[in-house]
C-alpha cells in the first residue's frame, strides 16, 4: 500500500462518515483522497467540526485552520423525519439517502430508520412535496461530540452497501434493456 493510500485511509477514518457532500465532494472517501493528494483543505467538514479539523491536521501535519464557513458551520446533529400523511411514495428520497436509512416502496408511505440517519440533509431537496423535516438528534452536542466512532463506522458500511446496491441495480437495468434489444445479427 502506498503512502498516499495509507494517508487517504487514515483521513477517511477520521471523518464522521455522514456522506453529506458539504465538503464539495460526493462522499467522505473522495474528500479524504483529495486531502491526501493536497487538492482539498482540511477544514471543509462541518459535521466533524473543529475537533474534526484538529484530527485531520494531526494526520496531515497541516495547521489546524478554522472551519471554512463556505461549507457550513458546526452545529448539533439532526435526523430526518418524514411526515407520513404527506408522503406520496415517489421514492426520490430513497435514491438520495447515501446510507439507505429510508425505507418504503413506490406509491407507499416512507419512513426513516432513526438510528441510521446521519443527518446529511440530502433527502430534503429530493422530496417534491416537502414532507421531510429535520429534528434534533444530539441535543447541544456538536461535531464529534454529537457523533461516535461506532456510528461513523456503521454509516461508512451502510454507504458502501448503498454504492454497491446502486451499481448492482444499474447493471441489472442494463441487462434488462439489452435482453429487450433485438440482436443486430437478426436484422
Amino acid at each position: 500500500m502506498s503512502d498516499l493510500t495509507r494517508l487517504a485511509q487514515a483521513l477517511n477514518d477520521a471523518l464522521p462518515q455522514t456522506q453529506c457532500t458539504r465538503c464539495g465532494y460526493p462522499d467522505c472517501h473522495s474528500y479524504a483522497l483529495a486531502m491526501a493528494e493536497g487538492e482539498a483543505a482540511i477544514n471543509q467538514c462541518p459535521p466533524g467540526g473543529q475537533e474534526g479539523v484538529a484530527r485531520l491536521a494531526a494526520l496531515t501535519g497541516r495547521p489546524a485552520l478554522a472551519l471554512n464557513p463556505q461549507h457550513g458551520v458546526e452545529s448539533a446533529r439532526r435526523r430526518a423525519v418524514i411526515d407520513e400523511a404527506w408522503c406520496i411514495g415517489c421514492t426520490l428520497c430513497l435514491t438520495a439517502c447515501p446510507v439507505d436509512c429510508i425505507v418504503g416502496g413506490p406509491k407507499l408511505m416512507h419512513t426513516v430508520i432513526d438510528a441510521q440517519c446521519t443527518g446529511c440533509e440530502l433527502c430534503l431537496p429530493a422530496c417534491p412535496v416537502d414532507c421531510i423535516a429535520l429534528v434534533p438528534a444530539s441535543g447541544e452536542r456538536t461535531g464529534w461530540q454529537a457523533w461516535s466512532e461506532p456510528q461513523a463506522r456503521q454509516a461508512r458500511s451502510r454507504h458502501d452497501w448503498h454504492r454497491q446496491r446502486l451499481q448492482r441495480d444499474a447493471l441489472e437495468e442494463t441487462r434488462r434493456l439489452a435482453a429487450r434489444m433485438p440482436d443486430a445479427r437478426d436484422r
